[in-house]
Formats: structure tokens, C-alpha cells, sequence
């Protein structure tokens, strides 16, 4: 459907996808509904965004590699024993050692230490969801997930702030729950820039479509150059 022709060509109707049950509200919003805002959290669909989880893939190939050399030396000596063979020396020499040595040894407390280390280090893997540069967007599809990096998000707002009037320079900190914003003014009161800092700031969070927008801290400095 195609919209009057004016003097600078056609313009076309976008299609709109509606979810089932919600009202047609084309007629209310009208063409100005694709340039809004990204929809909020409110907006999701199946619930709050989950943050991404790593494959991590190179830990699991590791662990994966030194369990099946470690079951394959010993089936081999377990099968070499059964057909009536002498045991490796090292499996000897192991069983010797753990038999004669006291649960205090410094040695025993060392590899207790090692192997505690690495259980604990396989299970902070195991259920922590990593990928914690990506950022969660908001769904506004069931079956579509998005993720915005986190310097992306600093460099948005780095822009945003730099286009605000009396900021000579901006560094943007972005974290999972809290953006930190500290700038350099060479003219204006502090206040207003602070003030203009905040209003556009907010807006341009607001616009990146996060499932969780952190919050925002904003610093401002006066610039320590001498005039000569």
C-alpha cells in the first residue's frame, strides 16, 4: 500500500507484526512508530532477558582430553593385571606412596589443595553463564535474541555525550548494571552541564534497547589547562 506522492518521490508502508490479541494501533501511533524508542523490558516476550551463556569450549576440550587419557592409562594397566602382567611402576609406586604417607604430609595437602582448586574452577564454569561483554536486548520476538557489546554501548554514549554543549572530552565506563560517564567542560557552569549531561544520557540509554538498562553516573570536571 503506498502512501500520497509528494515531491520527493513515493514512501512505502512498512509492515507491522502484531502479536495475537493486542489491538490494531496503526490509526494511534501512526507513522512515527518505527523512528520511537525501542520497547522496555515490559516489552519482552517469554519473560526476562537472560544474559548469554559462553560454549567455552577450549576448558571443556582440556578437561575432556586429560579424562580420556587418564581412563585409557588405566584400562590399559587394569587390562594388562587381568592377563596376568606386572602393574605399571608409577601405579605402584603411586599406591605405595598414598598408603604410607600420613593425611598431613605437605605433599598430600598439596595435591588436596590442587584438585580442590580445579573442582571449584569446573564448577564456577559450569554454572556461571559468562559473556559478560554482551549485553542482553530487549525481545520483543519469542524466538529472536539480540546482544549489544558492551564498548558499543560506551561509544554510543561517549558520542552522545560529546555532542552535548561545554564537553571538551568524555571516557565512558560501561558495566552489566551501571554506566560511568566522567567528562572535562572548558566553559559552562558545571550544573548545566551536568543537567544537559543527564537528560541526554538517559534518553540515549533508553534508546539502546537493554533488557536491564543500567544505571547512569555522570562526573563532571572543569578542564586544568593554562591559558597562555
Amino acid at each position: 500500500m503506498s502512501e500520497p506522492q509528494g515531491s520527493e518521490g513515493t514512501t512505502q508502508r512498512l509492515p507491522v507484526i502484531e502479536r495475537p490479541g493486542e489491538p490494531d494501533q496503526r490509526e494511534h501511533s501512526g507513522s512515527a512508530a518505527a523512528y520511537g524508542p525501542p520497547p522496555g523490558p515490559e516489552a519482552e516476550a517469554g519473560g526476562g532477558a537472560r544474559r548469554f551463556w559462553s560454549a567455552r569450549r577450549v576448558p571443556a576440550g582440556i578437561v575432556a582430553l586429560l579424562l580420556l587419557l587418564v581412563a585409557g592409562i588405566f584400562l590399559y594397566d587394569i587390562a594388562a593385571v587381568r592377563a596376568h602382567r606386572p602393574a605399571m611402576h608409577w601405579r605402584r609406586a603411586l599406591s605405595a606412596q598414598l598408603a604410607e604417607r600420613p593425611l598431613d604430609d605437605i605433599w598430600v595437602l598439596i595435591g588436596a589443595g590442587v584438585a580442590a582448586a580445579l573442582g571449584l574452577w569446573l564448577i564456577v564454569l559450569a554454572v556461571t553463564p559468562g559473556l559478560r561483554a554482551l549485553l542482553p536486548m530487549s525481545r520483543t520476538h519469542p524466538d529472536v535474541r539480540a546482544g549489544l557489546h558492551r564498548d558499543a554501548a560506551a561509544m554510543v554514549l561517549r558520542d552522545r555525550a560529546m555532542e552535548v554543549s561545554g564537553v571538551q572530552s568524555a571516557r565512558v565506563r560501561m558495566r552489566r548494571r551501571k554506566a560511568d560517564v566522567r567528562t572535562v567542560s572548558h566553559f559552562r557552569e558545571l550544573d548545566d552541564v551536568r543537567a544537559d549531561l543527564d537528560a541526554t544520557l538517559t534518553e540515549a540509554i533508553g534508546g539502546l534497547g537493554l533488557a536491564r538498562p543500567p544505571a547512569l553516573s555522570v562526573h563532571v570536571t572543569r578542564t586544568t589547562g593554562k591559558k597562555g
